[in-house]
């Protein structure tokens, strides 16, 4: 579970910020809204609001960054030019922290680093502010790139472990990679917190972009008769026509026909070579297409939807003939289903994209309400339809806006102490706690200056 992210000189951010999902005492409503670990509570919601531009999106995209770096052991190309723009020292650290729970134990990983090399790298079990936190390890790198390593004292003190040390230090440990990663690997019986911590980015951290798909929809609704029924339940209760999902599933070969024999056996390899046994084609009609081996055969799913219509006659539609908030919602049923379920950690971004207000309003009341949940929900948004006290506490709304110096400010709705029966939703949108768009200039817009069609010259 997530208790707080911490960020600095980071896409639109400047000077450090910190997003967190620790309850304020001093709100009393919502009580099933917040999880309780041995006294220490944290908040199962947030939804953070800001205009285009803001800022919001970004701090989803900045754990992106960190998740990337150190499960797969670098920075995505595209986000390696990342520091904030506006920074009047173009050589100043960029810092990225977080403190979660993994499997019921608290820790705090933080990681400083600059102009692609990472000077500190620190892991402590935390103490939650209520007591000390517990260094496992922390590394250092110099100007010249040299690294140190210090463990915890039981490594420190073991002769096989400092062995493991050195061998570290002088093949594996490079300037622009995690140390993270590479002690997460290790069989030593004093790393044990280290796996226990890297799992939490490795598999409890699940951060879903607008564009994000899962992975083999097809095959799961085919092979898990409690994710079908689970699936078919969540899309059939939003009154959008669907009966019910299928998939279709054909012979490898008799799909691509026994002409292809080289590129079947190319394929075949890519399949057997992969971890889930399962690769995505491409499509160009964006059907989900999937070459899966299972039960030594190898066959090609895909999802097909069944929708109800006049005279109860059922017909079968290809993901192609769904609109955009169809797929949008199909995409969010394994989210939703996890997040319900089980102690993962979901931030979304752009939540209500291609969905329609209500739909979107009445899934994530579903979440609100229900007090059997188990995962968090974080997510970034413009529906205003959603800022509802029913359905958040004060403290689970967040805003993004940009300062003076062109930085991303975050701060939370309970900021600013308001009652508990306030219409906040009327609130934001005439300005109240800042963070929506400055629409005076569009009044003053001429655009018809910038009208160049002869006729109308």
């Amino acid at each position: 579970m997530l208790i707080r992210f911490v960020i600095e000189n980071v896409f639109s951010f400047g000077p450090q910020k910190e997003f967190n999902a620790i309850p304020n005492n001093r709100l009393k409503t919502l009580d099933h809204h917040s999880y309780d670990f041995d006294g220490f509570r944290l908040l199962k919601m947030s939804a953070l609001y800001g205009a285009n531009g803001a800022g919001k999106s970004n701090l989803i995209k900045a754990m992106y960054v960190l998740q990337s770096l150190l499960v797969n052991g670098k920075v995505p190309f595209k986000f390696r030019d990342n520091d904030f723009k506006f920074n009047s020292d173009p050589k100043a650290n960029q810092i990225l922290a977080v403190e979660f729970i993994q499997n019921g134990k608290p820790f705090y990983y933080g990681l400083v680093m600059n102009q692609g090399k990472i000077v500190t790298e620190e892991l402590y079990n935390s103490g939650l502010g209520q007591g000390k936190d517990a260094l496992i390890f922390e590394r250092n790198t110099d100007v010249k790139g040299a690294t140190t390593l210090i463990f915890k004292e039981e490594f420190e003190q073991d002769e096989k472990s400092q062995v493991l040390k050195s061998i570290l230090l002088e093949e594996f440990v490079k300037p622009t990679e995690p140390v993270f990663r590479l002690l997460a690997k290790r069989d030593n019986k004093y790393l044990t917190d280290v796996k226990t911590a890297f799992g939490w980015f490795s598999d409890t951290l699940q951060i879903l972009s607008p564009k994000t798909k899962p992975i083999g929809l097809a095959h799961h609704i085919d092979t898990d008769p409690a994710f079908k029924s689970y699936a078919q339940d969540m899309m059939c209760s939003l009154n959008i026509g669907i009966e019910s999902l299928t998939t279709e599933k054909v012979d490898m070969d008799e799909f691509f026909g026994k002409d292809n024999e080289n590129e079947l056996v190319e394929l075949k390899q890519k399949v057997e070579e992969s971890e889930l046994k399962m690769i995505e084609l491409a499509s160009r009609s964006g059907d989900e297409i999937l070459v899966v081996k299972e039960e030594d055969k190898f066959w090609v799913k895909s999802l097909k939807i069944n929708h109800k219509g006049k005279d109860e006659r059922v017909i079968q539609f290809d993901l192609e003939e769904e609109s955009d908030g169809t797929i949008r919602l199909l995409d969010f049923v394994p989210a939703f289903m996890e997040v319900i379920s089980d102690r993962r950690v979901f931030l979304i971004d752009e939540i209500e994209r291609s969905i329609h207000p209500l739909l979107i309003k009445e899934l994530v009341k579903k979440f609100s309400d229900d007090p059997e949940t188990q995962g968090q929900l974080i997510f970034t948004t413009h529906e205003s339809n959603l800022l509802d006290q029913e359905l958040f506490r004060q403290d689970e709304i967040w805003f993004a806006e940009k300062n003076i110096d062109g930085a991303t400010d975050l701060y939370s709705l309970s900021d600013f102490k308001e009652h508990k029966t306030l219409d906040i939703r009327k609130g934001y949108l005439n300005g109240r706690y800042g963070s929506i768009p400055f629409l005076g200039n569009l009044k003053d817009l001429n655009w018809h200056e910038y009208d160049h069609n002869p006729e109308t010259v």
